[in-house]
């Protein structure tokens, strides 16, 4: 049986934690949290500031401890399993795809946030514009 993308979202997401922007907005004030942006770079027009910008197309490399000797300066990021990681995209489909797949790969506290980064903006959130590429 082949599966949709929406039938492989709904399972991750039941997988996976999802995290409110207003709470993901407190750990990331705390100081607690690693944001990771899943979306391509012609999104990344406006973030959170303070959030890695790996394409989901990457996450897994970026992430896998093996590879990261391997990966040029400009790939390597602050990511340990054990580090609370808090993934998202424009929607929130995309991080929960990422999401489980961190989880898979042996993070541990990784959640996605809820309504990505559109939810974020609803939520009054603070954004920072991005300009130029990679």
């Amino acid at each position: 049986m082949v599966k949709s993308v929406r039938d492989l979202v709904l399972e991750a997401s039941t997988k996976t934690e999802a995290v409110s922007p207003t709470d993901a907005h407190a750990e990331l004030e705390a100081g607690t949290a690693v944001f990771v942006d899943v979306r391509e770079p012609v999104e990344w027009e406006q973030h959170i500031e303070g959030a890695y910008q790996i394409p989901r197309g990457l996450l897994e490399f970026v992430s896998d401890p093996e590879c990261g000797p391997r990966l040029p300066p400009s790939l390597k990021y602050d990511l340990e399993p054990t580090r609370r990681v808090i993934i998202y995209c424009n929607s929130g489909a995309r991080g929960a795809l990422a999401a489980l797949s961190l989880q898979e790969m042996g993070y541990e506290r990784v959640a996605n946030l809820d309504g990505g980064i559109s939810a974020w903006r609803e939520a009054g959130l603070p954004v920072k514009e991005h300009h130029g590429g990679l």
